[in-house]
């Protein structure tokens, strides 16, 4: 049995870390690193499980340049809708990878308190039973792991939370208090819950680590990127001047222009990423706030 990680970023490192308790894990990225068991893209793609952990918005385009199919098993450690088309993860590895192939990670879980050994849990969601369950074995004992069926369901749990992270931010950097934020967070797993029905999400999965869980977490904590983003906004900083300041990807922004896209072509009533969307865009934050409350 060999395991790799592909990609090192913070996630990705956090993977390799958890992983390699209990198995000899290798792990690539685009620049050489200094990391234990380091080694070529050429080497991991001939492992027989894959961890990808590539940011949601650069997927296709890696795919494309990259990856060679050679019945690898294949766990996705990212989430977002591509910004560019709409399209949710499993619809763009689909083009590579059998479904019995693949699996989704969600769940509640920054990766700085994995990589301090810190509890959570997890959900490998994958239509492949069997896959899920090798998947799972793989973790180790401060990671409880669950299983599910409901691939859509995860992923758009796991892509739309961070769009609701970013309002969350913008809520806490306009002071609103803790009544607004409860009220935001509450009324967008119900905003997510209900995009969902329209691809045949399972309720269930929004009420769950994959849903709550994971909303919970990621809209309270500036250890959230897409939090921090939406500080950014309430202090009217410019897309470009959050991201230089955050030095890293906020899968919440592609997403956010993903939702409003879907909105307008199914005409969809998606209030909160709407605004998000519409922030992102310029919109002043107390304009907004000032929309969510009377419309």
């Amino acid at each position: 049995m060999s395991i790799g990680v592909i990609g090192a970023g913070k996630w990705g490192s956090a993977l390799h870390f958890a992983l390699s308790q209990n198995h000899n894990v290798l792990i690539t990225s685009r620049r050489a690193r200094k990391i234990r068991n380091f080694v070529s893209l050429a080497e991991i793609l001939e492992c027989e499980y894959l961890i990808i952990s590539v940011p949601a918005q650069q997927v296709a385009k890696w795919l494309e340049e990259n990856f060679v199919f050679k019945n690898q098993k294949i766990l996705v450690a990212s989430k977002g809708i591509e910004a560019t088309s709409g399209r949710f993860l499993n619809e763009i590895y689909g083009d590579y990878i059998p479904n019995e192939n693949i699996a989704f990670l969600s769940g509640p879980s920054f990766a700085i308190e994995v990589m301090q050994s810190l509890p959570t849990a997890l959900v490998i969601n994958a239509s492949n039973k069997t896959l899920a369950q090798e998947f799972a074995a793989f973790f180790p004992d401060f990671i409880k792991t669950y299983t599910s069926f409901d691939v859509m369901g995860a992923e758009i749990a796991g892509a739309y939370k961070n769009v609701i992270a970013i309002a969350a931010g913008i809520c806490s950097g306009l002071n609103l208090g803790n009544n607004a934020s409860a009220a935001l967070i509450s009324r967008g797993l119900v905003e997510m819950e209900r995009f969902g029905a329209v691809y045949g999400a399972q309720k269930d999965t929004f009420l769950g680590l994959s849903g709550a869980g994971d909303l919970f977490l990621t809209a309270s904590s500036t250890m959230s990127r897409n939090f921090r983003v939406g500080l950014g906004l309430a202090k009217q900083q410019t897309q470009e001047k959050i991201l230089q300041e955050l030095g890293e990807v906020a899968e919440g922004i592609g997403t956010a222009y993903a939702l409003h896209d879907i909105s307008m072509k199914q005409d969809l009533y998606l209030p909160i990423a709407t605004e998000v969307y519409l922030m992102l865009e310029g919109k002043n934050p107390n304009e907004s706030l000032k929309d969510l409350l009377t419309n």
